[in-house]
């Protein structure tokens, strides 16, 4: 058994270029997440007509893999305070290639869905301590830069992520459409075991209660949601959302008292820390609820091919992976409160643009308007992970990075429930959609300048 690596004191970044070694493998573990939670999307028919199931069952090949996420990041970033964030970093890298093994050999959709989730849990293990060893590697002038380099990592792999499902199902077997992370996941251990930091780690016992009590809150509040908005269980839908916010209650009062809660009630009471984390699920949500229903709006109102209508989507990730780099730079600069203001007054814009989309619209002017959702997203979300990150104390940097992600998810799985409920209701396919997004994104945007203004902390 090797032995526990020895912990750093890290005073202000790594050294380079020990530090482009680290970017590096952040950046690949980064995309190996990213790529797996999206690229089974291209997949779902076809899995569903091999193992000869509905197409609602292989569905759950994809949102298994997210509300696992959801579930182990807070438990898993507090785990990583204790053991070490590269220890735990690389050790769900291993549990995720272990399972893409599952994945490859499955041959039932139980067997699948198993792969899947411990998929999930390994990539938890690594998101839930990456802005952690983020913040580890950079100077605390650059993390802005750092972390606007991460966030271009996650749109440029969301961005390749369809086309190379596409490519791999056309030579091989859709099994393997599973194993695309996994040359990310090697170069990244191969890397890590060289340049990744290993800060202090905590000697407290771990909060099992907490842990559990946490994936179970939510758990049971997404899941509710979703039956509610798909109208798929009403009466189920109820009692799971009754029972999520029984296991909230109880885990806010079993977290209230503790010196280092896995729900991290110590940052969220910060003012400078709970207003861009609520701007961050709002975001994520308006962004769901736009990008679940436009594309009903093209196909049904403006006639789009589904070529033309992913060909319109991906000016989004495209334009942030542009965007999210300088945004990371200027935030090392100037007022990030400020910039995720005009991030989101640019993005408020894109969104009225979209609501007000004639039903005869060409590509370009739809692309057009994406863009601009793109621009003003991108100038927001790198100083809002800025914030966030730099104002927590060092020592709780895996947690405001595993509350990030967290938040992100949640918000995602909520504006793709508001948007299921439309679309149930026959009011998703039109400008309403669009037109909530570019509300929800005001609010935002005012938040930002008033957090912004001198004397406001």
């Amino acid at each position: 058994m090797n032995p526990r690596p020895a912990a750093e004191v890290i005073e202000d970044g790594l050294p380079i270029p020990r530090r482009y070694v680290a970017i590096f493998a952040l950046s690949a573990g980064t995309a190996l997440a990213v790529i797996d939670g999206t690229i089974a999307n291209v997949a779902l028919p076809t899995i569903a007509r091999a193992l000869s199931v509905p197409a609602s069952q292989a569905a759950h090949v994809v949102t298994l893999y997210q509300l696992v996420l959801v579930m182990a990041l807070l438990p898993l970033s507090a785990l990583g305070d204790r053991i070490g964030h590269r220890r735990l970093y690389q050790s769900g890298q291993m549990i995720f290639i272990v399972a893409t093994l599952a994945c490859v050999f499955a041959t039932s959709l139980p067997q699948l869905l198993f792969a899947r989730a411990l998929q999930g849990l390994g990539a938890a293990g690594a998101l839930s301590v990456s802005s952690a060893l983020i913040r580890a590697a950079y100077p605390a002038r650059q993390l802005g830069r750092g972390l606007g380099i991460n966030s271009m990592i996650v749109a440029s792999a969301g961005a390749l992520s369809p086309t190379l499902g596409g490519v791999i199902l056309h030579v091989a077997p859709w099994q393997w459409v599973f194993a695309a992370p996994v040359p990310f996941a090697l170069l990244s251990l191969a890397a890590g075991a060289i340049a990744l930091p290993q800060p202090k780690t905590v000697l407290e016992r771990y909060d099992y209660l907490g842990a559990l009590l946490n994936a179970a809150t939510f758990a049971l509040l997404i899941l509710g949601l979703q039956d509610l908005a798909y109208g798929r269980d009403i009466p189920s839908g109820i009692l799971k959302l009754v029972a999520g916010v029984a296991a909230a209650a109880t885990l806010i009062r079993q977290q209230s008292h503790a010196a280092r809660p896995i729900l991290p009630l110590d940052l969220l009471r910060q003012s400078r820390l709970a207003v861009p984390v609520t701007g961050l699920l709002l975001a994520f949500m308006a962004q769901m609820i736009l990008l679940v229903s436009l594309p009903f709006r093209l196909a049904h109102r403006s006639g789009f091919t589904p070529v033309e209508i992913g060909g319109t989507l991906s000016l989004w990730p495209l334009t942030l992976i542009i965007v999210s780099p300088l945004a990371g730079m200027l935030s090392d600069r100037i007022s990030n409160r400020l910039l995720g203001g005009v991030g989101m007054a640019i993005t408020t814009a894109g969104f009225s643009a979209i609501a007000l989309l004639p039903d005869q619209v060409s590509q370009l002017d739809a692309s057009v308007r994406m863009a601009i959702c793109g621009l003003g997203f991108g100038l927001f979300l790198s100083p809002n992970a800025r914030t966030i990150i730099g104002a927590a104390p060092r020592t709780r940097a895996a947690a405001a990075g595993g509350l990030m992600a967290t938040t992100r998810l949640t918000g995602q799985a909520l504006g793709a429930s508001i948007a299921g409920g439309l679309l149930a209701l026959g009011t998703g396919d039109g400008a309403l959609p669009a037109g909530l997004a570019a509300s929800v994104a005001s609010l935002i945007g005012l938040a930002c300048i008033g957090q912004s203004r001198p004397g406001v902390s």
